[in-house]
């Protein structure tokens, strides 16, 4: 059987995550961070999903994604309603999950060439 690596057409690929850290590429996040196929921001603000605000999501809301995959730490949880509603207002779906289930998610959606921004929680 022949195996060959096939490199994305994006920059960033979220090799995995727990409730703890992240792999981006090939470096080790412990901080909340935004990411899209191509920008990461890092040392975003927000800890934890009953948090986040309006400040908090700006973020977000500036990269213009079509979703946002929130990464909610070890386990799925919502953020309050007016912080969806934010999103859903702008045309911007959003998809809480565990942080695993949005590292997965995140590399099939840049890999079909989607407009998508992953965020995820870290207790760091």
């Amino acid at each position: 059987m022949d195996l060959v690596f096939e490199r994305p057409d994006f920059n960033y690929v979220l090799r995995g995550a727990d409730g703890a850290r992240a792999q981006v590429n090939d470096r080790t996040l412990v901080r909340s961070f935004i990411v899209t196929r191509d920008r990461l921001v890092e040392d975003w603000p927000a800890r934890d999903v009953g948090g986040l605000d309006a400040i908090a999501i700006q973020p977000l809301l500036d990269l213009a994604p079509e979703v946002v995959l929130l990464g909610t730490g070890e386990t799925q949880g919502f953020p309050p309603p007016a912080v969806m509603a934010a999103f859903l207002q702008r045309g911007i779906g959003i998809e809480p999950m565990t942080n695993a289930a949005c590292a997965r998610t995140f590399n099939v959606l840049a890999g079909e060439g989607r407009v998508v921004a992953a965020a995820f929680l870290l207790p760091g």
